[in-house]
C-alpha cells in the first residue's frame, strides 16, 4: 500500500519537474531573442538618425530610374500636396536606408540567435550563406534600380497625351521604388534559404523539381501581392524568381552531391 502511494506521488512529481527543467532553457532563448531585438532596433534607429541627415542624397540616388524617362531633366517634375507629406517622406527614406545598410547586421543577429543551438560544423556550414544573404539582397535592389523601375516607369510614361501628362507625387515614387527594391531584396534570398533547407535535409532535389508547378503558382501570387499592380513590375519579379527557383535546384543538387560523398566516405572508412 505504502509502495501504491509512493509510485502516485512519483508520477504527480515527475511531470512537474521536467515542466520546471524546460523552463530554463526556454527563458534563456527569450532573453537571448530579447537581446538581439534590442541590438536590432538600436541599429535601426541610428542608422535611421545617419540616414536622415543624408535623406537629401538618398532622394537624389532613387531619383536617377525616374530621370531615365525624361529625354530633358529640366522636363522632370515632382509634386508634393500636403505641408508635413515631404518631411514624413523623409523619414520613410530614412528608414529605407536604415534597413538597407543594416541588412547585413540584422542577417547576423540572427545567425547569432540561431548558432548557440547548432553543432559546430553546422555553425561553420550557415557562415556561406551569411555572406550570400546580403549579396543576393544587393543582386535583387540593384535589378529594380537598373532594369524593372525603369522600364515599369517608361510604360507609364509612354501614357502620356498633349493633355494628359505624368506628374507624379514625391511620396508616391518613393513609395513605389523602396518597395519594391525592398521585396526584390527580400525574394532573392529564395536560392539561399532553399539551399540552406537543403543542407539540414529538410528538402530536396526531386522535391523541388516536382513542385515546379507549384512553385510557379506561388511565385506569380508573391509577385502579384507584393508588387505594385502593373503588369511590368510582376512579370519582372516573377521571371528572376523563377530563375532563382531554377538556380536552387542546382545548388540543392550539389549540397545532396557533397554529403553523398562524404557518407561514402564514410562508410569506406568504417569498412
Amino acid at each position: 500500500m505504502a509502495e501504491t502511494k509512493q509510485i502516485e506521488d512519483q508520477s504527480k512529481v515527475e511531470p512537474e519537474d521536467e515542466l520546471a527543467g524546460s523552463e530554463a532553457p526556454l527563458l534563456e532563448h527569450l532573453i537571448e531573442l530579447r537581446k538581439r531585438l534590442i541590438r536590432s532596433a538600436v541599429a535601426i534607429a541610428v542608422l535611421m538618425v545617419v540616414c536622415f541627415i543624408f535623406a537629401g542624397q538618398i532622394f537624389d540616388i532613387l531619383l536617377n530610374p525616374y530621370r531615365s524617362i525624361y529625354p530633358n531633366p529640366g522636363d522632370m517634375e515632382l509634386i508634393y500636396t500636403a505641408p508635413q507629406e515631404f518631411f514624413f517622406t523623409q523619414l520613410n527614406l530614412a528608414f529605407f536606408g536604415a534597413v538597407f545598410f543594416g541588412f547585413p547586421f540584422l542577417a547576423t543577429q540572427i545567425y547569432r540567435f540561431v548558432a548557440p543551438g547548432l553543432y559546430k560544423h553546422e555553425r561553420k556550414a550557415l557562415v556561406p550563406y551569411l555572406i550570400a544573404t546580403p549579396i543576393f539582397f544587393v543582386l535583387g535592389a540593384a535589378m529594380v534600380y537598373f532594369i524593372v523601375l525603369p522600364m515599369a516607369l517608361g510604360f507609364f510614361a509612354n501614357m502620356q497625351t498633349e493633355e494628359i501628362r505624368l506628374l507624379a507625387k514625391v511620396s508616391e515614387y518613393l513609395g513605389l521604388a523602396m518597395t519594391l527594391i525592398l521585396a526584390f531584396g527580400v525574394c532573392f534570398q529564395l536560392p539561399v534559404v532553399l539551399t540552406l533547407l537543403a543542407q539540414i535535409d529538410l528538402i530536396n532535389v526531386e522535391q523541388l523539381k516536382k513542385g515546379r508547378r507549384y512553385a510557379i503558382v506561388g511565385i506569380l501570387a508573391v509577385a502579384a501581392f507584393i508588387t505594385p499592380p502593373d503588369p511590368i513590375s510582376q512579370i519582372g519579379l516573377a521571371i528572376p524568381m523563377y530563375g532563382l527557383y531554377e538556380l536552387s535546384i542546382l545548388s540543392v543538387r550539389m549540397v545532396q552531391k557533397r554529403r553523398e560523398k562524404a557518407l561514402a566516405a564514410e562508410a569506406s572508412a568504417e569498412s
